[in-house]
């Protein structure tokens, strides 16, 4: 007879507080539910509280991880709404930021993959290598995370030749980095033995569901927002876009692995490419109108709709996270899977369900909370 398991909202296993409803049948999950509201923040009411600029903080605040291109976002969208044209040299540098937060962000969930799958000393080696990015990312910022480099208008912090050769050496070093994770997930790899096969997102389910990103191109679908649709400078670098077909654990792993090599080549071209002039222009008045902006974060996709009403704070922020899109397919991938493998599914997504709590509902007149869930 079926049995329900739940995880979460608090757990070990769960790095923010979510709850799972399992449906068990011997050894097997049936059915999942997700919940979602447990660290609901206000933030898109509190973008309708604060100048354009202030706002650049809170939108660096959504999410630890992935805060830059968070920023960026929400930038390119108020620079459409202002008529912004922000310099050559500026989009260059966004560029090789924004790849760099891309490195440490998969190599964080690389090093988060081999903790759940009981893979220790894997999670130290990465961890402890990790470090020289989130280092490079003081040196070149003077912070290692929530770093403030993107402004309206373009960026905050130059990259001197000096700063450039300091990222050059860097990359060589995680180069090694990428090549060992590689080696992890060849036909014998470590990592390959408990991640093939399980977690399956089918192409078509993944279209279904509204997958992005990584969890969408390791289910065959090329698609990636820096080709599709360019922005900053990434329609003049040449990079690929990296595609798996079996859906499973291991496409997602080798989707990212793959992707850490592509990195540095954006990386590599913008320093080698990189443009004379200004690195910001000067903000103009917000235009009454609405906008929408969209990039790709290291987990998918990012949308931010912003209405204005021609004052200096906007009338209406809205954000879509990568991470809200692919909640949907952790239940699909949940459903028929073995339980012992229910972390790893959930974490085979890179979750950051911070970012996705915004839909608590509160009845004005009577004070009733209501968490809503996907259904």
């Amino acid at each position: 007879m079926p049995e329900k398991v739940y995880i979460g909202p608090y757990r070990p296993q769960l790095v923010e507080p979510e709850r799972f409803e399992l449906l068990v049948e011997g050894d097997r999950i049936i059915d999942a539910k997700m919940e979602l509201g447990y660290m609901h923040r206000g933030i898109e009411k509190l973008f309708t509280t604060r100048t354009y600029m202030q706002n650049l903080a809170l939108a660096e605040r959504i999410c630890g991880i992935c805060s830059g291109v968070h920023t960026l976002c929400y930038a390119q969208t108020v620079e459409r709404l202002m008529g912004v044209d922000v310099p050559e040299r500026a989009r260059y540098l966004r560029c090789i930021y924004m790849e760099l937060e891309r490195l440490h962000s998969h190599y964080l969930w690389f090093g988060i993959l081999a903790h759940s799958l009981h893979e220790h000393e894997i999670f130290a080696k990465i961890m402890g290598e990790r470090e020289i990015i989130q280092d490079l990312f003081e040196y070149l910022t003077g912070n290692r995370i929530n770093y403030a480099i993107n402004t309206i208008g373009g960026v905050r912090r130059d990259i001197t030749p000096e700063k450039a050769e300091k990222i050059r050496k860097v990359l060589k070093t995680l180069r090694s980095l990428s090549d060992y994770i590689m080696s992890l997930l060849d036909d014998n790899g470590v990592l390959t033995k408990k991640t093939k096969g399980v977690g399956v997102l089918p192409r078509d389910k993944a279209i279904e569901v509204g997958a992005v990103g990584p969890v969408l191109r390791a289910s065959g679908v090329t698609s990636d927002v820096r080709k599709d649709d360019p922005y900053a400078a990434y329609d003049k670098l040449n990079f690929e876009v990296i595609v798996e077909k079996d859906g499973d654990l291991r496409a997602k792993s080798l989707v990212r692995a793959r992707e850490t090599y592509e990195s540095m080549k954006i990386i590599e071209q913008a320093l080698d490419n990189l443009p004379s002039g200004d690195i910001a222009a000067k903000p103009g008045e917000p235009k009454v109108g609405e906008e929408i902006g969209r990039t790709e974060a290291p987990r998918g996709e990012l949308i931010y709709y912003i209405k204005s009403n021609g004052t200096n704070i906007p009338e209406r922020v809205k954000v879509r996270t990568p991470s809200y899109a692919n909640n949907f397919a952790i239940l699909a991938m949940l459903r028929g899977e073995y339980l012992k493998n229910a972390r790893a599914v959930i974490e085979s997504i890179d979750p950051c369900f911070a970012c996705t709590d915004r839909v608590v509902v509160v009845d004005a007149r009577t004070g009733v909370r209501r968490i809503m869930n996907l259904k």
